[in-house]
């Protein structure tokens, strides 16, 4: 078969010609690759891989067969109206990314769960308090987002012995673990969460959700951890359950505005932990791998991993 012409397209400082270059030369030996727009003809281009790409950046290609994002998160490019609407896109689904997500709820849930973020405040007061917590079976941690990462990190905080329970759009059967399914019985499910692991795709349907209404839901003391996209919360709503103590702590990966601008309040709240967008960063070497098997199945005719159903934003 002939090779695919394939462009690099990205503006992310984070996903650079210079990162990803060698990986996939690597895992594409047989394709060309294009790490300049102007190097090729947008009419003679097959698949464009891209991380956060410009509004209208894809509009000139006329012939491409897949849209392959280097991110699991699409709402970008679903959002562009310039997007082409009949080219197959696909996002990112790394299990290097997977790995990294788990580890990084690990170390968040085990810190909500012993009260370390407590336990820095009393530090900087200089207060000797020791605090006694509950065995893991006695705490609840709620999964906001039952898709692939939310499964992979139910399994592992069971692993850990936490009761878990989980939150998803549509009735999933995940053994050991607590599922609700639908709008209707979310307020239950969140009323359960002592700690609460957001890793909900961020679409028309859920941005904004976590409000002020929301919050409320909440045990009092609870732990919100947001490893998904920071459109999902209302941040006034949030620095106030926080400023109350209604909440005890934030865990916070995603902004509203990213990089988070330096007179925001999150940077020095005492019951904050800000952490710059890297719970799960997608790793080229690994990353590639999952390219170059996206693009096999492309030329065989066999379904696409990842396609993204374009109505749903995921």
């Amino acid at each position: 078969m002939s090779p695919f012409r394939i462009v690099f397209i990205s503006t992310s400082t984070a996903e650079t010609a210079e990162r990803w270059a060698e990986p996939l030369r690597a895992a594409l030996p047989e394709d060309e690759l294009y790490f300049e727009v102007d190097a090729v003809s947008p009419d003679d281009v097959d698949v464009v891989l891209t991380a956060a790409p410009a509004s209208g950046a894809l509009a000139p290609f006329t012939r491409l067969k897949l849209i392959q994002s280097l991110w699991m998160g699409v709402e970008t490019l679903v959002t562009d109206p310039t997007l082409p609407r009949d080219v197959p896109l696909a996002r990112m689904i790394d299990p290097s990314m997977t790995r990294a997500m788990v580890e990084t709820v690990a170390a968040h849930a085990l810190n909500a769960h012993l009260r370390l973020d407590d336990l820095a405040r009393q530090q900087r007061e200089a207060r000797w308090k020791m605090l006694r917590n509950p065995t893991t079976d006695a705490r609840t941690v709620g999964i906001l987002g039952m898709g692939e990462l939310g499964r992979a990190v139910a399994e592992m905080l069971l692993t850990l012995g936490f009761r878990v329970r989980g939150w998803s759009r549509t009735p999933k059967e995940i053994e050991g673990v607590d599922s609700f399914a639908g709008a209707e019985r979310l307020p239950e499910f969140l009323a359960g969460s002592e700690i609460l692991v957001v890793l909900l795709p961020l679409t028309p349907q859920t941005a904004g959700m976590i409000d002020a209404a929301f919050l409320a839901r909440l045990p009092d003391g609870a732990v919100l951890i947001n490893l998904a996209r920071g459109g999902l919360v209302d941040d006034e709503a949030l620095l106030g359950a926080l400023d109350s103590g209604r909440l005890r702590h934030a865990v916070l990966d995603v902004f509203n505005v990213e990089p988070l601008p330096r007179e925001h309040r999150y940077w020095r709240h005492a019951r904050v932990t800000v952490t710059p967008h890297m719970a799960a960063l997608t790793n080229p070497h690994t990353a590639a791998a999952f390219v170059a098997e996206n693009l096999r199945r492309l030329r065989t005719g066999e379904r696409l991993l990842g396609l993204v159903d374009r109505t749903r934003g995921y």
